[in-house]
């Protein structure tokens, strides 16, 4: 083996690779572990894009319709007697189902008042009502 003691030519520029590489190295580990961490995935349940075919079958759901004068239709029944026949015909229509559960349709020209009186007396029939609609125009 021979070793080098030196020589007449000065000074050399040539950088060392040796640390340059080893930071390499570390970094690109760093980075092989960090990448998989950092995702995240989230859960997304999309509606099946054939809809399923519309049933003709009669639906057992209660609307309460508030019409523009103050009176009040169930399922197209006309309601006698104001709030008081709304609560009778509703504890009436409710206490023997399971499900208490009613939509109400509001006429665009009715009072605000009205459709939030009609949802007070449904909630004191112990009816829960899921749903304000506005009544369709014709």
């Amino acid at each position: 083996m021979s070793m080098s003691t030196g020589s007449n030519r000065g000074f050399t520029s040539e950088p060392n690779l040796t640390p340059m590489i080893d930071v390499l190295l570390v970094l690109l580990i760093i980075f092989m572990v960090i990448v998989p961490t950092g995702r995240k995935a989230i859960d997304v349940q999309l509606p099946d894009p054939t809809p399923a075919p519309v049933s003709t079958a009669p639906s057992d759901q209660i609307v309460l319709e508030v019409q523009k004068d103050g009176s009040y239709l169930i399922n197209k029944q006309p309601v006698t007697g104001g709030a008081a026949g709304l609560s009778q015909m509703l504890h009436t229509t409710f206490d023997t189902r399971p499900e208490k559960i009613m939509f109400i349709k509001g006429d665009p020209t009715a009072k605000y008042q009205q459709v939030i009186q009609a949802m007070d007396v449904a909630r004191g029939a112990g009816v829960k009502v899921i749903g304000v609609t506005p009544k369709a125009t014709q």
